[in-house]
Protein backbone atom coordinates (compact mmCIF):
# COMPACT_ATOMS: atom_id res chain seq x y z
CA UNK A 1 0.00 0.00 0.00
CA UNK A 2 1.37 3.39 -0.97
CA UNK A 3 2.40 5.66 1.88
CA UNK A 4 0.09 8.63 2.39
CA UNK A 5 1.73 11.94 1.59
CA UNK A 6 2.41 14.18 4.59
CA UNK A 7 2.35 17.93 4.90
CA UNK A 8 6.05 18.24 4.01
CA UNK A 9 5.41 16.45 0.71
CA UNK A 10 2.98 19.26 -0.13
CA UNK A 11 5.35 21.98 1.10
CA UNK A 12 8.84 20.70 0.15
CA UNK A 13 10.56 24.01 0.99
CA UNK A 14 9.76 23.62 4.69
CA UNK A 15 10.96 21.42 7.53
CA UNK A 16 9.57 20.62 10.98
CA UNK A 17 11.39 20.81 14.30
CA UNK A 18 9.69 18.81 17.03
CA UNK A 19 10.65 18.42 20.66
CA UNK A 20 8.64 16.24 23.03
CA UNK A 21 8.23 16.38 26.79
CA UNK A 22 6.96 13.04 28.08
CA UNK A 23 5.48 12.64 31.55
CA UNK A 24 6.06 9.11 32.82
CA UNK A 25 3.88 8.18 35.79
CA UNK A 26 5.90 5.86 38.03
CA UNK A 27 4.54 2.63 39.48
CA UNK A 28 5.87 3.02 43.02
CA UNK A 29 3.61 1.82 45.84
CA UNK A 30 3.50 5.24 47.52
CA UNK A 31 3.71 8.79 46.24
CA UNK A 32 6.88 10.76 45.71
CA UNK A 33 6.87 12.80 48.96
CA UNK A 34 4.27 11.07 51.15
CA UNK A 35 3.14 7.64 52.31
CA UNK A 36 -0.20 7.94 50.46
CA UNK A 37 -0.99 5.04 48.12
CA UNK A 38 0.00 5.54 44.50
CA UNK A 39 -2.63 3.04 43.28
CA UNK A 40 -5.44 4.01 40.90
CA UNK A 41 -8.85 4.50 42.52
CA UNK A 42 -12.25 5.81 41.45
CA UNK A 43 -12.98 7.15 44.94
CA UNK A 44 -12.17 10.90 44.95
CA UNK A 45 -9.74 12.18 47.59
CA UNK A 46 -9.23 8.68 48.98
CA UNK A 47 -5.46 8.26 48.50
CA UNK A 48 -4.27 11.45 50.17
CA UNK A 49 -2.39 12.60 53.26
CA UNK A 50 -1.82 16.01 54.81
CA UNK A 51 1.21 16.42 52.54
CA UNK A 52 -0.89 15.79 49.38
CA UNK A 53 -3.34 18.54 50.32
CA UNK A 54 -0.65 21.03 51.34
CA UNK A 55 -1.43 21.41 55.04
CA UNK A 56 0.82 24.05 56.71
CA UNK A 57 3.69 22.61 58.69
CA UNK A 58 3.89 19.31 56.81
CA UNK A 59 7.26 18.18 55.49
CA UNK A 60 7.82 16.12 52.33
CA UNK A 61 10.06 13.04 52.50
CA UNK A 62 11.55 11.71 49.25
CA UNK A 63 10.57 8.21 48.17
CA UNK A 64 13.98 6.77 47.26
CA UNK A 65 12.39 4.25 44.88
CA UNK A 66 11.63 7.24 42.66
CA UNK A 67 15.31 8.16 42.39
CA UNK A 68 16.15 4.52 41.59
CA UNK A 69 13.59 4.52 38.77
CA UNK A 70 14.97 7.83 37.48
CA UNK A 71 18.49 6.39 37.35
CA UNK A 72 17.19 3.30 35.52
CA UNK A 73 15.55 5.51 32.89
CA UNK A 74 18.70 7.59 32.61
CA UNK A 75 20.91 4.54 32.07
CA UNK A 76 18.51 3.13 29.47
CA UNK A 77 18.69 6.44 27.58
CA UNK A 78 22.48 6.76 27.93
CA UNK A 79 22.22 9.87 30.09
CA UNK A 80 24.78 11.32 32.47
CA UNK A 81 23.57 10.63 36.02
CA UNK A 82 24.09 13.66 38.24
CA UNK A 83 26.13 13.04 41.38
CA UNK A 84 24.14 15.81 43.06
CA UNK A 85 20.64 16.92 42.11
CA UNK A 86 18.13 19.07 43.94
CA UNK A 87 14.43 19.87 44.13
CA UNK A 88 12.88 23.24 43.38
CA UNK A 89 9.53 24.87 43.90
CA UNK A 90 7.70 25.90 40.73
CA UNK A 91 5.09 28.49 41.68
CA UNK A 92 1.77 28.91 39.93
CA UNK A 93 -1.87 29.01 40.96
CA UNK A 94 -4.35 26.34 40.02
CA UNK A 95 -7.23 24.91 42.09
CA UNK A 96 -5.77 21.38 42.00
CA UNK A 97 -2.38 22.57 43.30
CA UNK A 98 -3.14 23.21 46.98
CA UNK A 99 0.38 24.24 48.02
CA UNK A 100 0.51 26.96 45.36
CA UNK A 101 3.67 25.38 43.97
CA UNK A 102 4.81 22.14 42.40
CA UNK A 103 7.93 20.33 43.59
CA UNK A 104 10.15 19.62 40.58
CA UNK A 105 13.78 19.81 39.45
CA UNK A 106 14.97 22.85 37.56
CA UNK A 107 18.64 23.79 37.83
CA UNK A 108 20.06 20.40 38.85
CA UNK A 109 18.02 17.53 37.31
CA UNK A 110 18.91 13.93 38.09
CA UNK A 111 19.81 13.04 34.46
CA UNK A 112 21.20 15.10 31.58
CA UNK A 113 22.15 14.40 27.98
CA UNK A 114 21.61 11.00 26.42
CA UNK A 115 19.94 9.70 23.29
CA UNK A 116 17.31 7.28 22.01
CA UNK A 117 17.84 5.47 18.71
CA UNK A 118 14.60 5.05 16.76
CA UNK A 119 13.94 2.71 13.85
CA UNK A 120 11.83 4.02 10.97
CA UNK A 121 9.52 2.23 8.54
CA UNK A 122 12.16 2.10 5.80
CA UNK A 123 14.57 0.30 8.16
CA UNK A 124 16.80 3.33 8.77
CA UNK A 125 17.71 4.52 12.26
CA UNK A 126 18.06 7.95 13.81
CA UNK A 127 19.37 9.20 17.15
CA UNK A 128 17.08 11.58 19.07
CA UNK A 129 19.02 13.50 21.71
CA UNK A 130 17.67 13.66 25.25
CA UNK A 131 18.04 17.03 26.94
CA UNK A 132 17.22 15.95 30.50
CA UNK A 133 15.18 13.75 32.79
CA UNK A 134 13.87 15.25 36.00
CA UNK A 135 11.65 14.14 38.88
CA UNK A 136 8.50 16.03 39.80
CA UNK A 137 5.15 15.56 41.50
CA UNK A 138 1.87 15.56 39.64
CA UNK A 139 -0.96 17.96 40.41
CA UNK A 140 -4.51 16.95 41.29
CA UNK A 141 -7.46 16.90 38.93
CA UNK A 142 -10.36 19.29 38.38
CA UNK A 143 -13.73 17.72 37.63
CA UNK A 144 -16.41 19.88 36.01
CA UNK A 145 -20.13 19.05 36.06
CA UNK A 146 -22.19 20.14 33.06
CA UNK A 147 -25.36 19.23 34.95
CA UNK A 148 -24.90 21.51 37.98
CA UNK A 149 -22.30 23.96 36.62
CA UNK A 150 -20.05 23.08 39.57
CA UNK A 151 -16.37 22.22 39.74
CA UNK A 152 -14.74 19.75 42.10
CA UNK A 153 -11.15 18.97 43.01
CA UNK A 154 -9.85 15.39 43.33
CA UNK A 155 -6.38 15.27 44.91
CA UNK A 156 -5.77 11.53 44.51
CA UNK A 157 -3.28 12.30 41.73
CA UNK A 158 -1.53 15.06 43.72
CA UNK A 159 1.95 13.91 44.62
CA UNK A 160 2.03 11.08 42.09
CA UNK A 161 5.70 10.57 41.11
CA UNK A 162 6.58 11.60 37.56
CA UNK A 163 9.64 11.55 35.40
CA UNK A 164 9.66 14.24 32.74
CA UNK A 165 11.79 13.17 29.79
CA UNK A 166 12.63 16.12 27.55
CA UNK A 167 14.00 15.62 24.04
CA UNK A 168 15.93 18.06 21.90
CA UNK A 169 14.03 19.32 18.80
CA UNK A 170 15.59 16.58 16.64
CA UNK A 171 12.32 15.04 15.46
CA UNK A 172 11.47 16.08 11.91
CA UNK A 173 8.03 14.62 11.15
CA UNK A 174 5.05 12.72 12.53
CA UNK A 175 6.56 9.31 11.70
CA UNK A 176 9.68 10.06 13.75
CA UNK A 177 7.57 11.42 16.62
CA UNK A 178 5.49 8.24 16.71
CA UNK A 179 8.61 6.03 16.51
CA UNK A 180 10.26 8.01 19.34
CA UNK A 181 7.24 7.76 21.63
CA UNK A 182 6.72 4.05 20.91
CA UNK A 183 10.40 3.30 21.62
CA UNK A 184 10.35 5.35 24.83
CA UNK A 185 7.14 3.70 26.00
CA UNK A 186 8.63 0.24 25.36
CA UNK A 187 11.68 1.14 27.47
CA UNK A 188 9.74 2.33 30.55
CA UNK A 189 7.51 -0.76 30.30
CA UNK A 190 10.52 -3.08 30.06
CA UNK A 191 12.05 -1.35 33.09
CA UNK A 192 8.69 -1.88 34.86
CA UNK A 193 8.72 1.68 36.12
CA UNK A 194 5.53 2.73 34.28
CA UNK A 195 2.44 0.93 32.98
CA UNK A 196 2.60 2.93 29.75
CA UNK A 197 -1.20 3.23 29.76
CA UNK A 198 -1.87 6.34 27.70
CA UNK A 199 -5.64 6.36 28.23
CA UNK A 200 -5.14 6.60 31.99
CA UNK A 201 -2.51 9.33 31.57
CA UNK A 202 0.36 7.17 32.83
CA UNK A 203 2.37 8.04 29.70
CA UNK A 204 1.49 11.41 28.22
CA UNK A 205 3.27 13.74 25.85
CA UNK A 206 3.45 17.48 25.33
CA UNK A 207 4.60 17.99 21.74
CA UNK A 208 6.32 21.23 20.69
CA UNK A 209 5.98 21.85 16.94
CA UNK A 210 7.60 24.56 14.83
CA UNK A 211 8.29 24.95 11.11
CA UNK A 212 10.86 26.90 9.10
CA UNK A 213 12.17 27.17 5.58
CA UNK A 214 14.90 24.64 4.87
CA UNK A 215 17.30 27.51 4.23
CA UNK A 216 16.60 29.12 7.64
CA UNK A 217 19.07 28.59 10.46
CA UNK A 218 16.91 29.77 13.37
CA UNK A 219 14.08 27.59 14.66
CA UNK A 220 10.54 28.80 14.05
CA UNK A 221 8.10 29.87 16.77
CA UNK A 222 6.78 26.76 18.49
CA UNK A 223 3.33 25.81 19.70
CA UNK A 224 2.77 23.16 22.34
CA UNK A 225 0.21 20.40 21.82
CA UNK A 226 -0.85 19.33 25.29
CA UNK A 227 -1.54 15.85 26.69
CA UNK A 228 -2.57 13.82 23.65
CA UNK A 229 -3.32 10.22 24.64
CA UNK A 230 -2.66 8.12 21.53
CA UNK A 231 0.11 7.74 18.96
CA UNK A 232 -2.34 8.22 16.09
CA UNK A 233 -3.76 11.42 17.54
CA UNK A 234 -0.24 12.77 18.11
CA UNK A 235 0.64 12.04 14.46
CA UNK A 236 -2.57 13.67 13.24
CA UNK A 237 -2.05 16.70 15.48
CA UNK A 238 1.53 17.23 14.29
CA UNK A 239 0.48 17.10 10.64
CA UNK A 240 -2.38 19.53 11.23
CA UNK A 241 -0.34 21.93 13.32
CA UNK A 242 2.57 22.04 10.88
CA UNK A 243 0.23 22.80 7.99
CA UNK A 244 -1.50 25.49 10.06
CA UNK A 245 1.89 27.15 10.70
CA UNK A 246 2.95 26.95 7.05
CA UNK A 247 -0.30 28.44 5.79
CA UNK A 248 -0.03 31.35 8.25
CA UNK A 249 3.56 32.02 7.15
CA UNK A 250 2.70 31.70 3.44
CA UNK A 251 -0.10 34.26 3.93
CA UNK A 252 2.27 36.72 5.58
CA UNK A 253 1.09 36.10 9.14
CA UNK A 254 2.97 35.50 12.37
CA UNK A 255 2.94 32.39 14.55
CA UNK A 256 1.87 33.07 18.12
CA UNK A 257 3.59 30.94 20.76
CA UNK A 258 0.79 29.18 22.61
CA UNK A 259 -0.48 25.95 24.12
CA UNK A 260 -3.10 24.16 22.05
CA UNK A 261 -5.43 21.20 22.60
CA UNK A 262 -6.19 18.54 20.00
CA UNK A 263 -9.83 17.91 19.09
CA UNK A 264 -9.61 14.31 17.84
CA UNK A 265 -13.25 14.26 16.71
CA UNK A 266 -12.98 17.26 14.40
CA UNK A 267 -9.23 16.74 13.77
CA UNK A 268 -8.28 20.34 14.59
CA UNK A 269 -6.14 22.01 17.26
CA UNK A 270 -7.66 24.73 19.44
CA UNK A 271 -5.95 27.48 21.39
CA UNK A 272 -5.78 26.83 25.15
CA UNK A 273 -3.60 29.68 26.38
CA UNK A 274 -1.01 32.08 25.01
CA UNK A 275 2.67 31.65 25.89
CA UNK A 276 3.82 34.84 24.18
CA UNK A 277 5.48 35.90 27.43
CA UNK A 278 7.50 33.25 29.22
CA UNK A 279 5.79 32.39 32.51
CA UNK A 280 7.69 33.44 35.63
CA UNK A 281 7.40 30.44 37.91
CA UNK A 282 9.74 31.99 40.51
CA UNK A 283 11.77 28.80 40.88
CA UNK A 284 13.84 28.42 44.02
CA UNK A 285 15.39 25.51 45.86
CA UNK A 286 12.90 23.70 48.08
CA UNK A 287 14.16 24.28 51.65
CA UNK A 288 12.33 21.22 52.99
CA UNK A 289 14.17 18.70 50.83
CA UNK A 290 17.82 17.71 51.03
CA UNK A 291 20.13 17.43 48.03
CA UNK A 292 20.04 14.05 46.30
CA UNK A 293 23.38 12.27 46.08
CA UNK A 294 23.81 9.35 43.67
CA UNK A 295 27.07 7.46 44.21
CA UNK A 296 28.91 5.41 41.58
CA UNK A 297 28.28 2.39 43.77
CA UNK A 298 24.52 3.00 43.52
CA UNK A 299 24.70 3.48 39.76
CA UNK A 300 26.75 0.29 39.39
CA UNK A 301 24.25 -1.69 41.47
CA UNK A 302 21.29 -0.44 39.43
CA UNK A 303 23.11 -1.06 36.15
CA UNK A 304 23.89 -4.64 37.19
CA UNK A 305 20.19 -5.35 37.70
CA UNK A 306 18.90 -3.68 34.53
CA UNK A 307 16.80 -5.94 32.28
CA UNK A 308 17.58 -6.53 28.62
CA UNK A 309 16.07 -3.55 26.78
CA UNK A 310 13.95 -3.55 23.61
CA UNK A 311 16.71 -2.41 21.25
CA UNK A 312 19.05 -5.05 22.72
CA UNK A 313 16.40 -7.72 22.14
CA UNK A 314 15.97 -6.51 18.55
CA UNK A 315 19.65 -7.08 17.83
CA UNK A 316 19.68 -10.48 19.56
CA UNK A 317 16.52 -11.71 17.85
CA UNK A 318 17.72 -10.83 14.36
CA UNK A 319 21.18 -12.32 14.99
CA UNK A 320 20.28 -15.45 16.98
CA UNK A 321 16.91 -16.45 15.57
CA UNK A 322 17.24 -15.03 12.06
CA UNK A 323 13.92 -13.18 12.19
CA UNK A 324 13.43 -10.15 9.95
CA UNK A 325 13.63 -6.59 11.26
CA UNK A 326 9.85 -6.32 10.84
CA UNK A 327 9.28 -9.50 12.87
CA UNK A 328 11.79 -8.49 15.56
CA UNK A 329 10.03 -5.13 15.95
CA UNK A 330 6.75 -6.90 16.72
CA UNK A 331 8.32 -9.51 18.99
CA UNK A 332 10.13 -6.95 21.17
CA UNK A 333 7.30 -4.38 21.13
CA UNK A 334 5.74 -5.84 24.29
CA UNK A 335 7.63 -7.47 27.13
CA UNK A 336 5.01 -10.21 27.51
CA UNK A 337 5.20 -11.05 23.79
CA UNK A 338 8.99 -11.19 24.03
CA UNK A 339 8.78 -13.52 27.04
CA UNK A 340 6.33 -15.82 25.22
CA UNK A 341 8.57 -15.85 22.14
CA UNK A 342 11.69 -16.74 24.10
CA UNK A 343 9.93 -19.51 26.02
CA UNK A 344 8.57 -20.96 22.77
CA UNK A 345 11.94 -20.83 20.99
CA UNK A 346 13.61 -22.53 23.95
CA UNK A 347 11.19 -25.43 23.47
CA UNK A 348 11.20 -25.62 19.66
CA UNK A 349 13.44 -23.18 17.81
CA UNK A 350 12.02 -23.17 14.29
CA UNK A 351 10.84 -20.61 11.77
CA UNK A 352 7.42 -22.24 11.89
CA UNK A 353 7.19 -21.37 15.60
CA UNK A 354 7.75 -17.70 14.77
CA UNK A 355 5.12 -17.82 12.02
CA UNK A 356 2.47 -19.39 14.23
CA UNK A 357 3.19 -16.93 17.04
CA UNK A 358 2.96 -13.86 14.81
CA UNK A 359 -0.08 -15.05 12.87
CA UNK A 360 -2.19 -17.27 15.10
CA UNK A 361 -1.27 -16.42 18.70
CA UNK A 362 -1.24 -12.66 18.21
CA UNK A 363 -4.38 -12.92 16.09
CA UNK A 364 -6.11 -14.80 18.91
CA UNK A 365 -4.94 -12.25 21.48
CA UNK A 366 -6.26 -9.39 19.35
CA UNK A 367 -9.63 -11.05 18.69
CA UNK A 368 -10.21 -11.91 22.34
CA UNK A 369 -8.81 -8.56 23.56
CA UNK A 370 -6.56 -10.25 26.11
CA UNK A 371 -2.90 -10.15 27.09
CA UNK A 372 -0.68 -12.85 25.59
CA UNK A 373 -0.03 -14.39 29.02
CA UNK A 374 -3.81 -14.95 29.29
CA UNK A 375 -3.91 -16.96 26.05
CA UNK A 376 -4.82 -20.61 26.67
CA UNK A 377 -2.39 -21.63 23.94
CA UNK A 378 0.74 -21.50 26.09
CA UNK A 379 4.26 -21.65 24.61
CA UNK A 380 4.37 -25.36 25.52
CA UNK A 381 1.09 -26.12 23.72
CA UNK A 382 1.95 -23.99 20.69
CA UNK A 383 5.32 -25.67 20.16
CA UNK A 384 3.75 -29.12 20.55
CA UNK A 385 1.29 -28.29 17.75
CA UNK A 386 4.01 -26.83 15.52
CA UNK A 387 6.43 -29.71 16.11
CA UNK A 388 3.77 -32.36 15.34
CA UNK A 389 2.90 -30.45 12.18
CA UNK A 390 6.54 -30.24 11.09
CA UNK A 391 6.95 -33.96 11.79
CA UNK A 392 3.89 -34.73 9.60
CA UNK A 393 2.02 -36.31 12.50
CA UNK A 394 -0.82 -33.88 11.75
CA UNK A 395 -1.57 -31.74 8.72
CA UNK A 396 -2.11 -27.98 8.57
CA UNK A 397 -5.90 -28.17 8.84
CA UNK A 398 -5.73 -30.40 11.90
CA UNK A 399 -3.13 -28.09 13.47
CA UNK A 400 -5.43 -25.08 13.04
CA UNK A 401 -8.39 -27.03 14.43
CA UNK A 402 -6.36 -28.09 17.49
CA UNK A 403 -5.15 -24.52 18.00
CA UNK A 404 -8.74 -23.18 17.90
CA UNK A 405 -9.99 -25.81 20.35
CA UNK A 406 -7.26 -24.98 22.87
CA UNK A 407 -7.64 -21.21 22.38
CA UNK A 408 -11.35 -21.44 23.20
CA UNK A 409 -11.58 -24.36 25.63
CA UNK A 410 -8.07 -25.27 26.73
CA UNK A 411 -6.72 -28.82 26.57
CA UNK A 412 -3.66 -30.83 25.64
CA UNK A 413 -2.74 -31.04 21.92
CA UNK A 414 -1.80 -34.74 21.96
CA UNK A 415 -4.93 -35.72 23.91
CA UNK A 416 -7.09 -33.82 21.41
CA UNK A 417 -5.33 -35.53 18.48
CA UNK A 418 -6.01 -38.99 19.91
CA UNK A 419 -9.58 -38.21 20.99
CA UNK A 420 -10.59 -36.78 17.63
CA UNK A 421 -8.50 -39.05 15.43
CA UNK A 422 -6.58 -36.20 13.85
CA UNK A 423 -3.35 -38.05 13.09
CA UNK A 424 -2.34 -37.59 9.49
CA UNK A 425 -2.48 -40.53 7.09
CA UNK A 426 1.10 -40.75 5.93
CA UNK A 427 1.07 -44.31 4.67
CA UNK A 428 1.60 -44.39 0.91
CA UNK A 429 -0.41 -47.62 0.60
CA UNK A 430 -3.50 -46.06 2.22
CA UNK A 431 -3.21 -42.87 0.19
CA UNK A 432 -2.65 -44.74 -3.11
CA UNK A 433 -6.00 -46.48 -2.55
CA UNK A 434 -7.70 -43.12 -1.91
CA UNK A 435 -6.10 -41.48 -4.98
CA UNK A 436 -7.01 -44.40 -7.24
CA UNK A 437 -10.60 -44.33 -6.00
CA UNK A 438 -10.91 -40.55 -6.68
CA UNK A 439 -9.45 -40.93 -10.18
CA UNK A 440 -11.74 -43.91 -10.90
CA UNK A 441 -14.76 -41.78 -9.97
CA UNK A 442 -13.64 -38.85 -12.15
CA UNK A 443 -12.44 -40.51 -15.36
CA UNK A 444 -13.98 -37.77 -17.48
CA UNK A 445 -11.75 -35.12 -15.82
CA UNK A 446 -8.50 -37.01 -16.37
CA UNK A 447 -8.69 -36.42 -20.12
CA UNK A 448 -9.42 -32.70 -19.56
CA UNK A 449 -6.41 -32.42 -17.25
CA UNK A 450 -4.13 -34.11 -19.75
CA UNK A 451 -5.53 -31.78 -22.44
CA UNK A 452 -4.11 -28.81 -20.55
CA UNK A 453 -6.66 -27.83 -17.89
CA UNK A 454 -4.12 -27.69 -15.06
CA UNK A 455 -6.53 -26.27 -12.48
CA UNK A 456 -8.25 -29.68 -12.34
CA UNK A 457 -5.23 -30.93 -10.38
CA UNK A 458 -6.38 -28.84 -7.43
CA UNK A 459 -9.78 -30.48 -7.63
CA UNK A 460 -8.19 -33.92 -7.45
CA UNK A 461 -6.14 -32.91 -4.38
CA UNK A 462 -9.23 -31.52 -2.65
CA UNK A 463 -11.26 -34.64 -3.47
CA UNK A 464 -8.51 -36.87 -2.04
CA UNK A 465 -8.32 -34.78 1.14
CA UNK A 466 -12.09 -35.03 1.52
CA UNK A 467 -11.98 -38.78 0.98
CA UNK A 468 -9.32 -39.05 3.70
CA UNK A 469 -11.53 -36.95 6.05
CA UNK A 470 -8.86 -34.26 6.05
CA UNK A 471 -6.23 -36.61 7.45
CA UNK A 472 -4.20 -37.21 4.32
CA UNK A 473 -0.72 -35.82 3.89
CA UNK A 474 -1.23 -33.26 1.09
CA UNK A 475 2.35 -33.54 -0.17
CA UNK A 476 2.22 -37.32 -0.51
CA UNK A 477 -1.19 -37.07 -2.17
CA UNK A 478 0.17 -34.59 -4.71
CA UNK A 479 3.20 -36.81 -5.44
CA UNK A 480 0.96 -39.86 -6.04
CA UNK A 481 -1.41 -37.85 -8.24
CA UNK A 482 1.47 -36.56 -10.39
CA UNK A 483 2.71 -40.10 -10.94
CA UNK A 484 -0.76 -41.40 -11.72
CA UNK A 485 -1.56 -38.57 -14.13
CA UNK A 486 1.78 -38.51 -15.93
Amino acid sequence: MAKENGVLDRYPDYRMDIGIEVHVQLTTQSKVFSTASNAQTDMPNNHITEICVGYPGTLPVLNHKVTEYAVMAGLALQCEIAKISMFDRKHYFYPDLPKGYQITQNELPICKGGKLTIRLEDGSTKDIRINRIHIEEDAGKNIHSDMTDESFVDLNRAGTPLLEIVSEPDICNAEEAKAYLQALREIVQYLEICSGNMEEGAFRADTNVSVRKKTAIQLGTRCELKNINSFKFISDAIEYEAERHIEIIENGGKIIQETRLWDSKNRVSKSMRSKEDLADYRYFEDPDLALVEITQETIGHIKAHMPELPYEKFLRYTAKFGVSAYEADILKSDKKIATYFEQAMALYSAKSTVNWLLRDVLGCVKDKKIEIDQCLVTPEKLTTIVRLLDENVINNKAAKDIFDIIANQGGDPEVIIEAQGLKQIGSSDELIKIVDQVLQENQNLIADYKAGKQNIFGFFVGACMKASQGKGNPKIIQDILKKRLS
